[in-house]
């Protein structure tokens, strides 16, 4: 039998009777010869994944890579088996498997659970967590305790917990988010810059990297020019003084305001929808990227946005 390490299949590690075995142990190869010893056995020991897949199957190639992350993201609370129905169709026949992909799970030598056809992650996610009992994603929790230091501002605390994750996963997109977040907060803007441009096209793609790819090109472009108390003045003598507003707004949110530099933006969208071919309106969106989708200001300011727009 072949056993799988973190980086993927094909991997060799230390020998031990009955195959290779590596040192995470999570994931493995077997077939019916060994399913009593793999599965129902160990199983009793702790729960067991068996993941019946076919190098034909198109879904297989989604599944089993996603299932194998998550089992090794949980750190040793679950076991992955994998098996080429192919290669053993009278177990696959005696587990009643009609299509794939398919997984079941194993809990004290006996099938508890399973479901057919490749899940998204978060249903994934909460399988794992209903067969270990318990929330079963070691990473999930890293990445959690790691959001709380940022909050609390153990800045060097949060980093660190983020490159952990990365040891274990490169390119985690919230992991390497909160890296970046972490140079934002130190003022090492040049150093998140680069890092960010070493990223490939897919992880640059995800939510989290674009929120904070738009935060930092807000912060390339804010300069120091009039100050909040300055423009304050200007737009108090003048309001039709768009520019002025929108420069506000801008201060507004370089000084970590944000309700207000909305405000200013909205105020603008308001009077004048077309002022500079839409820059309000299309600055507004920009701020709605870096605070993220599901902030309750730009759920809030969608929603009066939506009220202007279509009013």
């Amino acid at each position: 039998m072949d056993f799988i390490r973190k980086g993927g299949a094909g991997t060799q590690g230390s020998k031990r009777a009955g195959g290779t075995v590596l040192a995470e142990d999570f994931i493995k190869v077997s077939d019916t010869a060994h399913f009593v010893a793999d599965v129902i056995e160990e199983s009793r020991r702790v729960p067991v994944i068996v993941d019946l897949w076919a190098p034909w199957c198109g879904p297989c190639r989604t599944l089993g890579p996603m299932l194998e992350k998550l089992v090794r993201q949980a750190g040793g609370t679950v076991r992955m088996v994998k098996i080429n129905v192919d290669e053993n169709k009278k177990l696959a026949s005696q587990l009643g498997v009609s299509s794939i992909p398919a997984a079941f799970a194993f809990k004290n030598g006996a099938l508890i659970d399973g479901f057919v056809g490749a899940l998204p992650e978060k249903q994934l996610k909460a399988f794992l967590a209903r067969i270990a009992g318990r929330e079963s994603n070691i990473v999930d929790q890293i990445l959690e305790k790691a959001r709380v230091l940022f909050e609390k501002g153990d800045v060097k605390g949060a980093e660190s917990l983020y490159n952990q994750t990365l040891g274990q996963e490169p390119n985690h997109p919230v992991a390497v988010a909160g890296v970046l977040e972490c140079l934002m907060r130190r003022g090492e803007h040049r150093a998140a810059q680069d890092r960010l441009h070493k990223l490939p096209q897919n992880i640059l793609e995800k939510r989290e990297i674009v929120t904070i790819r738009t935060r930092l090109e807000l912060a390339n472009e804010i300069s120091a020019g009039r100050g909040v108390h300055i423009l304050q003045k200007v737009v108090e003598d003048n309001p039709s003084d768009y520019q002025a507003r929108y420069d506000l707004a801008m201060a507004y949110y370089a000084a970590g305001d944000r309700q207000k530099a909305v405000e200013e933006l909205l105020g603008i969208v308001q009077q004048d929808r077309a002022w500079k071919d839409g820059s309000a309106h299309r600055q507004l969106l920009r701020l709605f990227e870096a605070f993220g989708p599901n902030d309750s200001l730009t759920i809030q300011s969608r929603r009066r946005l939506s009220a202007i727009m279509f009013s």
